[in-house]
C-alpha cells in the first residue's frame, strides 16, 4: 500500500472479550505490527442501552495482558482522537449534514409501529421488506427528534475481501438504513465509516457477522465520496463439534477467565492465530515475534476453524514446560493450595519442577502438589479402582510396603538410589512394576495423580515417605 497502514480494534462495551474478539483484535495487531504500522483501539459507546458497566475496562485489561498492545486508545490518545465514540457526536453531526445537502438522507417520518405494518404488508405478500419502498415523498427537515435515515442508491457490487476473495451482490440487498437515532447516538452502520475515514483506518478487519451489510457500507462510502479501506472478512469460530458458531453455551469464556484458569497469554495468543490461519508449514506453535513475521491475511481460511480446548491445553502446557523454573514460580504464585503457605520457595521450586512436564495450566497446581504440604486422607478406594492393585489382597499389599520401608530406610534419599532400591525391590518380591510402585505411589501420596515415584519421594524426603508408608500398611492390615 501506498499509504501508512492503520489499523484498528473496536469493540463495543456490551459484555466480555471472548476469543472471536480477541482473534480479530489480534489479526488487527499483525497486520499494523508487520509493516511499522498503528494499531488503534476504539470503543464503539453510541448503543448506551446495550451498554456493560465496566466492560470498557475489561475490553482494555484484557488488551493489555494479553500483549496486544495499542498505540492509540482512549487512554493513550493520538491526533486523530477521541477514541470512544460518544466522545465524537459532533463529528457525526458534521458528516450527516453532508449528506442531508447531496440529498442523501432524510428525517425518517415513521414510527416504530408504522414500521411494522409495513413489515407485516411485506411478509402477507411474501415480498422482502425493503424500507426505501416506502421513503416519504416530501420528508421534513431534520431537526434531531427524529431518526436520520440514508436515502440509498440501489445497484449491484463487486468487491474484493482480502480474507473472502472476489464478492458480489445485486441491487436487491441494498436498503435505507438509520444513520443517527433520535437520541442523537449514531448507529454502528454510519459511526464506523465516518470513524475509519477520520483516522485513516487502512484496513478494516472484522467477523463475518458483518459481511451481508457490506453492500450497503459500499453505498455510504460512495455516498460520502471517500475511498474504501481494505476490507478482510473474519470466518466464525466454531464450537468444539464444528455444528454452529462458538457461544457462552458451549463453554466459551471471558478472556480473563482463561488467565485465572492459569493459561499463559503467549500461550493463549499462539492458539488463537491459529484459529483459522497456518503459515502453510506444519508449525502449530508461534511465538509473538513470529506470528508478527509470518502473519498474513491471504493465509486466514474462509470456512471457521474449530476451537479445541484439547490443543489449547496442549499448546499452553507447551509454553509451560518451555519456562524456566524461576519464571514458573514467579507465574504460579497466587495458584498454590492453601497448604503450601508455610513452605519455603526452595521446596514449593522442587514440587513444581516435578510436575511441570504434566501442568495443561496453573490451576492444575493444587491437585497435582497438595499432597506434597499434607498427609491426604487414606482413601483405599484409589486401591479399589486400580486395575493392578484391586486383584491383590490387603494383607498381601501391606507385606509389600513393608519390604518397601525396610529398602527405603537403607537408602541416601536420592532420586537415583531411590530407583535402584525400587528396582531391587521388583527382583526380590517378583512382582510386576505396575503393581509395585503404584502401591508405593498410592500408600505415599493418596493422590489420583503424581509425577515420577522416584522423584516424588526424594522431594517428599525420607522421614516423611517411610511415616506415610507405615500409616498405610496399618490401614490395609486391618
Amino acid at each position: 500500500m501506498s499509504k501508512p497502514v492503520r489499523t484498528r480494534f473496536a469493540p463495543s462495551p456490551t459484555g466480555f472479550l471472548h476469543v472471536g474478539g480477541i482473534r480479530t483484535a489480534l489479526f488487527a495487531y499483525l497486520v499494523a505490527k508487520q509493516a511499522d504500522g498503528t494499531f488503534i483501539l476504539r470503543l464503539e459507546d453510541t448503543d448506551k442501552k446495550r451498554e456493560v458497566e465496566g466492560s470498557a475496562e475489561h475490553l482494555i485489561e484484557s488488551l493489555k495482558i494479553l500483549g496486544i498492545n495499542y498505540d492509540e486508545g482512549p487512554d493513550k490518545p493520538g491526533d486523530l482522537g477521541p477514541y470512544r465514540q460518544s466522545e465524537r457526536l459532533e463529528t457525526y453531526q458534521k458528516w450527516a449534514k453532508k449528506l442531508i445537502e447531496s440529498g442523501r438522507a432524510y428525517a425518517d417520518p415513521y414510527t416504530p409501529e408504522e414500521v411494522q405494518v409495513f413489515r407485516e404488508d411485506a411478509q402477507k405478500n411474501k415480498l422482502p421488506f425493503l424500507y426505501r419502498n416506502h421513503r416519504p415523498e416530501n420528508p421534513v427537515a431534520w431537526d434531531g427528534s427524529k431518526p436520520l435515515r440514508f436515502k440509498s442508491d440501489p445497484k449491484g457490487y463487486k468487491w474484493n475481501d482480502a480474507v473472502m476473495g472476489d464478492l458480489s451482490t445485486g441491487p436487491e440487498v441494498i436498503d435505507d438504513f438509520i444513520l443517527i437515532k433520535s437520541d442523537g447516538y449514531p448507529t454502528y452502520n454510519f459511526a464506523h465509516i465516518v470513524d475509519d475515514a477520520e483516522m485513516n483506518i487502512s484496513h478494516v478487519i472484522r467477523g463475518q457477522e458483518f459481511i451481508s451489510s457490506t453492500p450497503n457500507y459500499l453505498n455510504l462510502y460512495e455516498a460520502l465520496n471517500l475511498d474504501r479501506p481494505i476490507l478482510a472478512t473474519m470466518p466464525h469460530i466454531l464450537n468444539e463439534t464444528g455444528n454452529k458458531k462458538l457461544g457462552k453455551r458451549d463453554g466459551a469464556k471471558d478472556v480473563l477467565d482463561y488467565i485465572k484458569d492459569g493459561y499463559l497469554p503467549v500461550a493463549l495468543v499462539s492458539f488463537i492465530a491459529t484459529l483459522g490461519w497456518n503459515d502453510g508449514t506444519e508449525q502449530e506453535i508461534f511465538t509473538r515475534d513470529e506470528l508478527i513475521e509470518k502473519f498474513s491475511l491471504d493465509r486466514v481460511g474462509r470456512s471457521g476453524a474449530h476451537f479445541d480446548t484439547r490443543r489449547l491445553n496442549w499448546v499452553n502446557g507447551h509454553f509451560i514446560r518451555q519456562m524456566q523454573i524461576d519464571g514458573l514460580y514467579n507465574a504460579s504464585e497466587k495458584y498454590w493450595p492453601d497448604e503450601a503457605k508455610s513452605s519455603d520457595e526452595s521446596y514449593k521450586k522442587q514440587v513444581l519442577g516435578l510436575i511441570q512436564e504434566r501442568l495443561k495450566f496453573l490451576s492444575e497446581i493444587p491437585e497435582l502438589t497438595r499432597f506434597f504440604f499434607k498427609d491426604l486422607p487414606i482413601d483405599l478406594s484409589l486401591i479399589e479402582s486400580n486395575k493392578q492393585l484391586k486383584k491383590i489382597d490387603k494383607p498381601e499389599l501391606a507385606d509389600l510396603l513393608s519390604q518397601s520401608v525396610k529398602q527405603l530406610e537403607q537408602s541416601d534419599f536420592t532420586s537415583a538410589d531411590i530407583q535402584t532400591k525400587l528396582n531391587s525391590l521388583l527382583e526380590s518380591t517378583n512382582q510386576k512394576p505396575a503393581v509395585l510402585f503404584s502401591i508405593i505411589r498410592v500408600a505415599t501420596t493418596w493422590s489420583p495423580a503424581s509425577p515420577a515415584l522416584a522423584d516424588t519421594l526424594a522431594v517428599l524426603g525420607k522421614d516423611k515417605a517411610i511415616e506415610r508408608l507405615n500409616k498405610s500398611i496399618a490401614a490395609l492390615s486391618q
